[in-house]
């Protein structure tokens, strides 16, 4: 299909919401990034929570429902009734009829991002290519690789066709559920009309590239596009007195993903090996947790916000924030690295996914060494933010760090570059423009 900009192109980007996750963060960004280059770029969404114009709904809060818990349901009966492995796993059996919706059938391209939990089928993705439209899925973790899990983890089984899922356990009563998945997959990715993918990471795309699935797919590197805002206080304005304040944040800071215990046992380690820097030390978690007692073993100073929404709320805690710390076991990209390096804050974290192409060792941030053992993981981020702390004391040499994150995020992360290197895959022009 040969796109011509003569007129407003139309996309549509569809995400399961426009707020809550970081692909709905991001994903609406894209969608803004895009309209600021000149595209008539909307989203279609299950769960709308911005008041803007350009999102809309896919469909009835009754379908949607229905939608959702008819492939859990299937999920919950195929696993032998196993709740701990019950959202890591998606088969994408359920859907909405997306392939009619106004917004699809006018579109001249389709972005698809986090489409799971009953939003889009195989099906539905399709029918949606059987339209000849070109479509493009962007990777938000490891779902398109993989039979049915979201985080292969160390499992190998995508570099062949899942049929020994990990997560399907003894007490499974469909076991060839993820092979049957994988060659689904696998027929959808066969169709003349191909998907053009997108990882959002150099470590995703390396990860992609071992999976059966995608290893000889079209397959790009593209971040995710992050704001920095010129106007008003910045991270670079920090004030050099003599407190250290951490940053913690997620849509869920007990996701067992993200690594909350590990980070508890650090401000533990940092309390008994270095009183006096842990004394000056704050921590400062903001997102939804479950269960309240996860924090309550946190050592140091510690404010807990809650779910925080929106830029400028995440913004105003980056402003006052001096290190931010991830201590999660996988990220495709994390997003509050790159927030956090906006603003002027020093990340810590370790290399388990994209913090490579964010973080350059000792120069912009610290990588620390991952391991498996809780104690020994925290050992590793402590040195970390001691490295970090350090350099926060040192104002000649914090400022130059800011300044090297800064000039960073801006190259790498710009909303218009980003919208550009989308348009390309599409397969308009590098020079498109507003008509």
């Amino acid at each position: 299909m040969n796109l011509i900009p003569d007129r407003f192109m139309k996309i549509v980007i569809v995400n399961k919401s426009d707020r809550t996750g970081g692909a709905a963060v991001v994903s609406f960004r894209l969608m803004e990034a895009l309209r600021g280059i000149g595209v008539d770029a909307r989203m279609l969404v299950v769960e709308k929570l911005t008041d803007s114009n350009y999102v809309e709904l896919a469909g009835s809060s009754i379908s949607i429902k229905k939608n959702f818990i008819e492939e859990r349901l299937k999920i919950f009966i195929a696993n032998g009734f196993k709740k701990s492995t019950l959202f890591k796993i998606d088969t994408a059996s359920d859907g909405l009829p997306l392939w009619d919706h106004p917004l699809i059938k006018e579109a001249d391209a389709v972005i698809l991002n986090w489409v799971n939990q009953g939003m889009l089928s195989l099906k539905g993705v399709r029918k949606i290519l059987e339209s000849g439209k070109p479509v493009v899925w962007t990777m938000h973790d490891m779902w398109c690789m993989t039979g049915i899990c979201h985080h292969a983890a160390e499992c190998r089984e995508f570099h062949k066709n899942c049929e020994k899922c990990m997560l399907l356990g003894s007490g499974a009563l469909d076991k060839k559920l993820a092979g049957e998945i994988w060659l689904r997959k696998q027929k959808l990715y066969s169709l003349k009309q191909k998907i053009k993918f997108v990882a959002v990471s150099n470590w995703l795309y390396g990860k992609g590239k071992e999976s059966s699935l995608l290893s000889c797919q079209n397959v790009s590197v593209i971040p995710n596009a992050f704001l920095f805002k010129e106007d008003g206080k910045t991270g670079m304005e920090k004030s050099n007195d003599c407190k250290i304040t951490i940053g913690f944040g997620a849509a869920r800071l007990d996701d067992p993903i993200k690594g909350l215990p590990v980070l508890v046992e650090m401000t533990r380690m940092l309390k008994s090996d270095y009183p006096e820097l842990a004394a000056r030390m704050e921590l400062v978690t903001f997102g939804n947790v479950r269960d309240p007692e996860s924090l309550s073993g946190i050592a140091i100073s510690h404010s807990y916000l809650g779910m925080v929404r929106g830029d400028d709320a995440v913004r105003k805690i980056y402003e006052n924030t001096d290190i931010v710390v991830s201590s999660s076991s996988y990220e495709t990209l994390p997003g509050t690295l790159v927030e956090a390096q906006a603003y002027g804050c020093i990340p810590v974290s370790f290399d388990r996914g994209g913090q490579a192409d964010i973080i350059d060792h000792l120069s912009t941030g610290y990588i620390a060494e991952y391991s498996d053992n809780i104690h020994t993981a925290a050992r590793h981020l402590v040195e970390g933010v001691v490295w970090a702390a350090l350099k926060v004391d040192n104002p000649e040499e914090f400022a130059e760090i800011r300044r090297k994150m800064k000039c960073d995020v801006i190259r790498k992360f710009s909303p218009e570059s980003v919208a550009k290197r989308y348009l390309e895959i599409i397969g308009v022009p590098a020079d498109f423009s507003k008509p």
